[in-house]
This record gives C-alpha cells, sequence and structure tokens, in this order.
C-alpha cells in the first residue's frame, strides 16, 4: 500500500459563460506530489473537495498565473468530467479554472480545451473528438497499443498525460515498467469504456439481453438536471460529477496497485520457477492460495512468449491441504486445456487414492476441472500423472 495522502479534488473555480497526430505514448515528465491521500477505516479512498465561493474573488497577485481548462456548458458528461479531473490532479493544472462555455472567443483564452472546439491539436492542447475529421484511437496515435475504440476528450487527455498523472498518484517512476502495466489496465478497465459510451460504440453486435443502467457514464448524466426542473443549471451537478468520478478513479487506482499488482508479480515469480517445480514447465506453484492467477496466467504467457501453456495450478486451501486446478482454455470459458483424468471425477478420499495410485487424495470435482490432496507432494503427483496420461493419449487432452 502506498502512503496516505489527501488528493483535492479541487471543484472550486468552475465558471460559466454565455488534428495532428502526435504519439506522445512515452510522455516523459515532472514527478510531483499533487497532495495527500487518505484512506477510511475501511481503506476506501476519501476526498476533499473545495466548492466555489459565493463571495467575490479576491484579487491576487498572481491571479494572472492561473490557468483555464476549457470544456462545453450545458449538459454534461463522463468524458469531459474525467478528463478535467485528470488534468486537475497535475500540477500545472492543479489551481485551475474550469471554464465552461462554447464561446469561442473564451475557448481561444484558455490554456487546455477539452471536449468542445472542433479540434485536436496536442501542440496547443486542444482535445476534442467531434469533428467530422477525428477517428483517433490508442493504436492510431500510439501503434505499440491495441485499442481501437474512439477516443472521447478523456481517452484523448489520458493518452497524453496518462502516465505522469499516474507516476504522481503512485510515486512511482515513469520508466518504471509496473507503471506502464498499470497505465494500461486502467485504460482497459476503465477509461475504455468511457470512450465507447460517449463516442456511441457498442459493446457487442445484436440486441442487448438486458440493459445496463449503472455504468459511471449513466450516473453522471443522471446528474443533469431534469428535462422538467425548474432550474437548468447544471454546475452543482458538474461538481458532484468530478467528485464522483474521481474517487472512483482512485479507488480503482488503489485497487490495482494494492492487489491487482501484487498478484501479477507472485503469478510471475511462479512462471520463472515452473520448471523446478516440474520439468515439463506447465504447472505453476503458488505459496499462498486465494491469489487472483487466471487473468495474469494469460496475460504473462503471451507476454513471456511460453511454448507449452501452462496446464495446472498448485496452491494450498484454507485448510492448510492442497489443490490441483486446471488451467481453463480462455478467460472467459468453462473448458479445460487439460481435465483431470475422467476416471477420477467425482471419486473421493481413500477409493480415489486406490483408484489413483497416489496417497492423499481428498477429491477431484466431477466435472474434472480441480481435485484436492492432503500434501503439496499429493496435489503435484495428480498433475504429473493427468500430463502422463495425456502424453499417452493425446485426444484425451482439451488443449
Amino acid at each position: 500500500m502506498w502512503s496516505p495522502r489527501v488528493i483535492a479534488l479541487k471543484l472550486a473555480k468552475i465558471s460559466h459563460s454565455v488534428g495532428h497526430k502526435i504519439p506522445l505514448c512515452n510522455l516523459k515528465g515532472l514527478h510531483l506530489l499533487c497532495g495527500r491521500l487518505r484512506f477510511s477505516s475501511a481503506n476506501n479512498w476519501g476526498a476533499e473537495q473545495r466548492f466555489m465561493s459565493s463571495e467575490p474573488k479576491k484579487i491576487r497577485i498572481d491571479e494572472m498565473t492561473i490557468k483555464k481548462i476549457g470544456t462545453h456548458n450545458g449538459n454534461f458528461h463522463c468524458d469531459e468530467v474525467l478528463a478535467c479531473f485528470f488534468l486537475r490532479q497535475l500540477p500545472e493544472y492543479a489551481e485551475a479554472e474550469i471554464v465552461r462555455t462554447r464561446d469561442a472567443a473564451v475557448l481561444a483564452e484558455c490554456d487546455i480545451v477539452v471536449d468542445v472546439g472542433g479540434e485536436f491539436d496536442p501542440k496547443r492542447h486542444r482535445y476534442d473528438h467531434h469533428q467530422r475529421t477525428f477517428a483517433e484511437n490508442f493504436h492510431s496515435l500510439c501503434p505499440e497499443k491495441p485499442w481501437v475504440t474512439k477516443l472521447s476528450s478523456a481517452g484523448l487527455v489520458y493518452l497524453h498525460f496518462g502516465r505522469r498523472l499516474l507516476a504522481q498518484l503512485t510515486q512511482m517512476k515513469e520508466d518504471d515498467r509496473q507503471l506502464d502495466v498499470l497505465f494500461d489496465k486502467l485504460y482497459e478497465n476503465f477509461v475504455e469504456e468511457v470512450d465507447a459510451v460517449d463516442n456511441g460504440i457498442s459493446q457487442f453486435d445484436g440486441e442487448a439481453r438486458y440493459a445496463v443502467s449503472s455504468t459511471l457514464s449513466a450516473r453522471v448524466a443522471h446528474l443533469n438536471p431534469r428535462w422538467n426542473s425548474k432550474s437548468q443549471d447544471t454546475e452543482d451537478g458538474f461538481k458532484k460529477a468530478l467528485q464522483m468520478v474521481g474517487e472512483e478513479f482512485l479507488d480503482r487506482l488503489d485497487f490495482y496497485k494494492s492487489s491487482w499488482l501484487p498478484a501479477r508479480a507472485v503469478v510471475e515469480q511462479a512462471f520463472k520457477e515452473r520448471h523446478q517445480v516440474d520439468p515439463s514447465g506447465e504447472v505453476l506453484l503458488f505459496s499462498q492460495g486465494g491469489c487472483p492467477w487466471k487473468e495474469h496466467l494469460f496475460a504473462l504467457e503471451k507476454e513471456l512468449d511460453v511454448e507449452s501453456p501452462i496446464k495446472f495450478v498448485l496452491y494450498p486451501d484454507l485448510n492448510g491441504q492442497w489443490r490441483v486446478q486446471c488451467v481453463p482454455a480462455g478467460l472467459n470459458t468453462f473448458q479445460n486445456r487439460l481435465p483431470l483424468p475422467e476416471e477420477w471425477r467425482g471419486v473421493r478420499d481413500e477409493a480415489l487414492s486406490e483408484l489413483s495410485g497416489i496417497k492423499g487424495c481428498i477429491f477431484v470435482h466431477a466435472g474434472g476441472f480441480i481435485g484436492g490432496n492432503k500434501t503439496q507432494e499429493g496435489a503435484l503427483e495428480m498433475a504429473r500423472r493427468t500430463l502422463q496420461a495425456a502424453a499417452q493419449s493425446p485426444a484425451n487432452g482439451s488443449s
């Protein structure tokens, strides 16, 4: 876990008034603190918000140095709210005023403009995606990245500033390989969804079986005034949305850094030691149970260019006994690369030990995807016997 700090969402200073491709994926910049995070008793992110004062703004000597973030007024959407939050976490925009307008003359005076203005020009810090000529995605701007979802203002700001943002919030160095992993993960599992929703890109083809109305984008939209409300002022709702998206992003970042990344490190270490577990290199051993391994296993197989796919994972359960679990053929399937032998399935305890010839057997699930043994050696032997049987009769494997 990182040290507690409080991130100020800086909800004040929000005012209201009546394509050039530059691959910046590897942008390097300053690594500075933007505030201090704090945790509640449940280790959830907390946040302080600074609301706009109703008192007249006091004249300050450095007034002319305050930067302005421009975005559109009227109904707000998740993408520009998230883009503004991202920018507010950077030192150069930490005290920036958010100017909400569609007036071109007012926007021209802003230091950076997101989601309005009909222009994408990173050199001038203009990040709109609504113009007819815009069709950029992560892959088109950063060819080494796989995502082809059209970018919204959130994705554009994340692409150009995301590494500095994460380095600042996590206190990791920008050239840290783990930061790059976090950068990819947060786009794929947080920002890309916002890009897709704002651009009207369906998650799948065909008609959905049921509606999902609780996405972050949907909850931001609900903070706009209702169509028949007497007041159509959007400023308070925008501030609430800024706080909500900020808290959720920080919570997700905390999870990935403090839980998801450590799990990846455990799986990566198991990959390095797999030939010590079994010469085949097709069995991973975790000394501690409970580690979420599947997603990391598939990702690391590709990254490490593993020749023989992993077939089994061994780990202790809560009772100190051992499990042998089959690796599925994919993240979203119940099919296994190599299930435990059919004749073992549904058999338990001594009967299973006699049938298999392996001491200490506890069970094999009727589905053949997992089994148990009293010892690590026994669980490993169950995996080895299955590998040997598959080698003798390749048709029995499902890989």
